[in-house]
């Protein structure tokens, strides 16, 4: 029913008076005076407000309440005033006489004739966002509405949240009113201005020009910038003139940068973009801000197993080889000298500019050790230091930083048969050594332990003289001889031909180990470190004529095991002519003979091999005794 209807009821009611009306006009006048419908959207006004409800007037039999709740927004008091008069809508109309009415649906109603325009006329509708929903957000345009994620930004947004309680122009995509659906897209307006924008980009945009943009997205390869309609990329190689581990280590997402268009490809729209290029390239000087041989202070910004990168200034690195940054023949991995972000002092080696390399050096700043290690360590004086390392040829004692001495095995003691330097020592123990020799070209350094006391041998010669008797210890018993150690470190050899005046081939079997052995001194040599010993030279009969024979056969040279086995041979040859009576033994043929002596060749290889396993004293070196052995030969 209409308000027209409703005034035109209400003036045929006038012209009648009481008396003519009946009870049925009257009840059919009070029938016509209902004019609300059910679905209807009509002005009302308030009339009242008791406690939690609103009574409205919308011209109907009688006033409605509004729950007080419909009115508010964002958890805020209302603020209804008596009159305030305002669009609700008929729910229904109740049994118990009355209208069941709604301010919210009143709105929505009004909402979905203004979403339906603004599809069908492509315009816009502002919305705020409430929340995150499943696929995108909530936003509230005066019914909920739906955002998915692509439609939010034209790039991916990362932080959602931060848009909550935000307010945005969207387009509406689609709706459902049935269904109260509806989805909308900030994209759709977004690209509209880009494109416009691009547009007017294509025409001023040139190579080598600066403009401002803000970064949009990082990447590990550079950064992508937006230049206000379209998107140009600075890869990490233009970012700076020095290192960059990553481009989010210098910029982050939403800064506004100064950037150079390097290339403009019109018709793919791809724009490359460098900020490096804003500034000099610091190489082009660099011959000048750091000459060779001069000294300055760089960070330590790369470590790797053969140096270490420093930067002297932005965009200029150079490298300190491992082999530049100590004076050890040795050096130990750079990270063990230094660490990333350390602040060094360095000095420059050399530059190439054209391949951008500069190369630095750490020890250039201290003096060689070499160079003055003949004057704190003298050949002859004593030294202390702890074990370093040991080898199976020797004992490496640390002296000074980049100086490390050599104690040769053969170096550690006078007397003793040692294997392995480990049977001894342990590495970390403090020793004493003498130095023995500096080789300041090669930059060896050698040492002795057994120096350090005086040689038993150098007093061999006058404790046991030539024609003395001494009693010693059997050491060893062998096919050519008895080994007879007279003191510690000290023992001299009785050879076969000694023992008795009657030829004995063998005295093994005579002779035990450990037993105590009375002998006569034949030959004393310190220099060759033998004793020659006798037991027939006990009887002082012959001993005048077996030292004067002896000492005849040393007057060709010193005793080798050589000489005893030739000698040993010598006799059993004489031996067995001697023994042959007959004229066809003595003419037997060379093969025999030469057979005999290839029947001796065994017995006397073991008796050889056995002696060098037992003691080195009378096996002769292959080279010159009288050449110093170098630490070259000792490893």
């Amino acid at each position: 029913m209409t308000e027209n209807s409703t005034q035109k009821n209400a003036a045929d009611a006038g012209k009648k008076s009481a008396e003519e009306m009946s009870f049925a006009d009257l009840f059919e006048m009070e029938e016509n005076s209902s004019v609300s419908k059910v679905g209807d959207v009509i002005q009302g006004t308030v009339v009242g407000i008791v406690e939690d409800h609103v009574l409205v007037d919308i011209g109907d039999k009688a006033e409605s309440y509004i729950p007080l709740s419909e009115f508010r927004t964002e958890g805020q008091e209302p603020e209804i005033n008596i009159g305030d008069s305002f669009e609700v809508f008929v729910e229904k109309r109740k049994e118990e006489g009355g209208l069941l009415l709604s301010r919210e649906k009143a709105i929505g109603i009004k909402v979905w004739e203004e979403i339906a325009k603004i599809q069908a006329e492509d315009g816009t509708i502002d919305g705020k966002v409430e929340n995150r929903v499943k696929g995108g957000m909530s936003v509230d345009i005066g019914v909920p509405a739906f955002l998915p994620y692509s439609q939010i930004d034209l790039r991916p947004v990362k932080d959602l949240d931060a848009l909550i309680g935000e307010t945005f122009p969207f387009k509406v995509l689609k709706f459902n009113r049935k269904r109260n659906n509806v989805v909308i897209s900030r994209r759709a307006i977004l690209e509209k201005e880009r494109e416009k924008m691009r547009e007017d980009m294509r025409s001023s945009l040139e190579e080598g020009m600066v403009v401002k943009g803000t970064v949009t997205n990082i990447t590990d390869y550079g950064l992508f910038i937006d230049l206000g309609g379209m998107d140009g990329l600075c890869h990490i190689t233009d970012l700076s003139w020095g290192r960059v581990s990553h481009p989010a280590k210098l910029y982050k997402v939403g800064d506004e940068i100064d950037v150079k268009i390097l290339k403009y490809d019109q018709d793919s729209d791809r724009v490359s973009l460098g900020i490096k290029q804003l500034r000099p390239d610091p190489w082009a000087t660099v011959t000048e801000r750091y000459p060779i041989g001069s000294k300055t202070v760089g960070k330590v910004v790369s470590l790797t197993d053969y140096g270490v990168f420093v930067e002297l200034e932005e965009g200029v690195e150079g490298l300190i080889h491992i082999s530049e940054m100590t004076w050890s023949k040795k050096p130990r991995h750079p990270s063990k000298l230094v660490a990333v972000g350390d602040e060094v002092e360095v000095m420059v080696l050399n530059i190439e500019t054209e391949t951008k390399r500069i190369s630095l050096g750490m020890k250039q700043l201290h003096p060689n050790p070499w160079d003055l290690v003949s004057e704190n360590y003298p050949v002859g004086s004593i030294i202390e230091g702890k074990i370093k390392n040991i080898t199976d040829f020797g004992i490496f004692i640390g002296i000074e930083e980049g100086i490390d001495g050599l104690i040769h095995v053969s170096d550690l003691s006078w007397t003793e048969r040692i294997k392995h330097p480990t049977e001894k020592y342990a590495k970390g123990d403090t020793i004493q050594a003498v130095v023995l020799k500096i080789d300041r070209e090669n930059e060896r350094f050698s040492l002795g332990i057994k120096q350090l006391e005086p040689d038993p041998w150098q007093a061999a010669l006058n404790n046991y003289p030539s024609g003395a008797i001494v009693e010693g210890k059997i050491t060893n018993v062998t096919d050519f001889g008895i080994f007879v150690q007279l003191e510690e470190g000290v023992e001299g050899l009785v050879h076969v031909s000694e023992i008795s005046k009657e030829k004995i081939n063998t005295p093994v079997g005579m002779y035990h180990v450990g037993d105590n052995l009375q002998v006569r001194v034949i030959n004393v040599s310190s220099k060759d470190r033998k004793i020659g010993l006798s037991i027939k030279a006990l009887d002082d009969d012959a001993a005048e004529d077996s030292l004067k024979d002896y000492k005849k056969k040393q007057a060709a040279g010193p005793a080798t095991i050589g000489d005893l086995l030739k000698e040993e041979m010598e006799s059993k040859e004489t031996s067995s002519k001697e023994e042959t009576k007959t004229a066809e033994k003595a003419a037997a043929p060379v093969e025999d003979e030469v057979t005999e002596e290839e029947k001796a060749e065994p017995e006397v290889a073991a008796a050889k091999q056995e002696a060098e396993e037992e003691t080195g004293t009378f096996v002769e070196a292959e080279t010159e005794d009288d050449e110093p052995e170098t630490d070259k030969d000792k490893e």
